[in-house]
């Protein structure tokens, strides 16, 4: 697994925010991951979201923080290569877990995913918080996640999305800016996206500006998982206002580590 993330494939997320990683994990992590999506959508938890209205082509669907009642999700995120990949990534002595995002687009979805960056929902403070987008199906750039190269390094920190409309969710907190127009302005920024296949993922910065469309794809499915992690130096907080995935009532103290039952730490160097 440490020969995927060798020097260059590290400095070009530090200095991205975001980068490719191909043929990361096994056949046989993607189809544990791939069984626990679909034992997810039979059996949505509290969160789950059905993000396309009654009528609407396709199916947008969202869920996270079941990875305590899902096993396959368990069995994933503390025994497959995605905690060290993060780690070497981060360049952190151990990696919690955060949380897992799953977020499947049927076939002729329309619905985008917003420009957003990620800490800002989070309750969780400090430089080393990484996700891994793991897809479990042959997803083309058109129809894939898009990442604003080096946004995480601006110290900006976005108004939070909803997802169902894209509209901010209200708070009071002074860091956060209305988020900009990037799909309005396309040729202002430097995107990045990728062809991927099953295997590979996409790892970015918690800061990272980013957003996808629907799934344009009149056949393939868009399943993909988010594995989230914190690093070295990141604390608990708690946001003013939306705070996505809601704290949990066994969080640990503001303010300190995120060693807890709820964020386990998962991988030492």
């Amino acid at each position: 697994m440490t020969s995927a993330v060798d020097a260059a494939t590290i400095a070009a997320y530090a200095r991205d925010g975001a980068t490719a990683l191909r043929g990361v994990f096994a056949p046989h992590w993607v189809a544990l991951l791939a069984a626990g999506v679909e034992r997810n959508l039979r059996e949505p938890g509290p969160y789950g979201k059905r993000y396309t209205p009654e009528g609407r082509p396709g199916m947008f669907f969202g869920d996270y923080c079941s990875w305590r009642r899902i096993p396959e999700y368990e069995a994933f995120l503390r025994h497959s290569p995605a905690a060290a990949i993060a780690g070497a990534l981060m360049g952190s002595a151990k990696v919690n877990l955060f949380h897992e995002h799953v977020l499947v687009k049927e076939p002729g979805t329309e619905e985008p995913t917003p420009w957003h960056n990620d800490q800002p929902y989070w309750t969780v403070e400090g430089w080393d918080v990484c996700s891994l987008w793991i897809p479990l199906d042959p997803v083309q750039r058109a129809n894939g996640v898009e990442y604003v190269a080096g946004s995480h390094r601006r110290g900006e920190w976005f108004r939070p999305k909803r997802f169902v409309d894209a509209a901010d969710h209200p708070s009071d907190d002074p860091r956060f800016l209305p988020v900009p127009d990037v799909e309005g302005n396309r040729g202002a920024y430097t995107l990045l996206g990728w062809d991927l296949e099953p295997g590979d993922c996409v790892a970015f910065h918690g800061l990272t500006l980013h957003g996808a469309p629907g799934n344009r794809s009149g056949t393939l499915r868009r399943r993909a998982v988010s594995a989230r992690w914190t690093g070295d130096d990141a604390v608990f907080t708690r946001r003013s206002g939306i705070e996505s995935p809601p704290a949990p009532a066994d969080a640990p103290a503001v303010g300190g580590p995120m060693d807890s039952e709820v964020f386990p730490v998962v991988w030492r160097a």
